[in-house]
C-alpha cells in the first residue's frame, strides 16, 4: 500500500514540474491573455467536459463569477452542464452534440470556449470545437495524454 501511495505522490509531483516547463509558460501565458481580452471586450467564456472534467468546467465557471482570491466584478462564464439540455440533446440527435449545441446557442465571435479532456478524444468536445471555430470563437484546450484528436487535428488554428 505504502508503495503505491509513494507512487502516486511522485507521479503528482511530475505532473506539476512539468508546468515550469518553458511550452507550459507559455500556454498558461497565451490562455491567460486571451481570457482577459475576453473579458476586456465585454464578451464570456463558455467551458466544457465530461465526467470530472464537467466538474472542473463548474469549478473554474463559479470562481469566475463569484469571488477568487478578492472581491471584484463578477466575470461571464457558462459552464455547459444544466442536465435538461445535456439529456435533450443526446436524446433527440445523440451525445457527440450536447456540448455544440450549448456553443451554438451562447457563442457569439470574441467569446472564448474552453475544452477541458483527459484524452483529447471525446466526440462532443471535438464537435463543440469545429462549432465554436465555425462561429469565430477563440478556443483553448486542456488535453492530457498526448492531447488525442483534438491536437493532431490542429482544429485550433492560432489559438490554444
Amino acid at each position: 500500500m505504502r508503495q503505491k501511495l509513494l507512487h502516486s505522490i511522485n507521479e503528482s509531483v511530475q505532473a506539476i514540474t512539468q508546468l515550469q516547463q518553458p511550452h507550459a509558460i507559455d500556454f498558461i501565458e497565451s490562455a491567460a491573455e486571451m481570457l482577459a481580452e475576453c473579458f476586456q471586450s465585454g464578451n464570456k467564456v463558455i467551458i466544457a467536459g465530461n465526467g470530472g472534467s464537467l466538474c472542473d468546467a463548474s469549478h473554474f465557471a463559479e470562481e469566475l463569477t463569484g469571488f477568487f482570491r478578492q472581491k471584484r466584478r463578477a466575470l461571464p462564464v457558462i459552464a455547459l452542464s444544466e442536465p435538461g439540455h445535456i439529456t435533450c440533446t443526446a436524446n433527440d440527435i445523440g451525445f457527440d452534440w450536447v456540448f455544440a449545441r450549448g456553443v451554438e446557442a451562447y457563442g457569439k465571435p470574441g467569446d472564448v470556449f474552453i475544452a477541458l479532456t483527459t484524452s483529447g478524444n471525446s466526440p462532443n468536445l471535438v464537435c463543440a470545437v469545429e462549432i465554436a471555430k465555425k462561429l469565430g470563437l477563440k478556443t483553448i484546450a486542456f488535453l492530457g495524454k498526448g492531447g488525442g484528436q483534438i491536437k493532431r487535428s490542429n482544429r485550433f488554428g492560432t489559438d490554444r
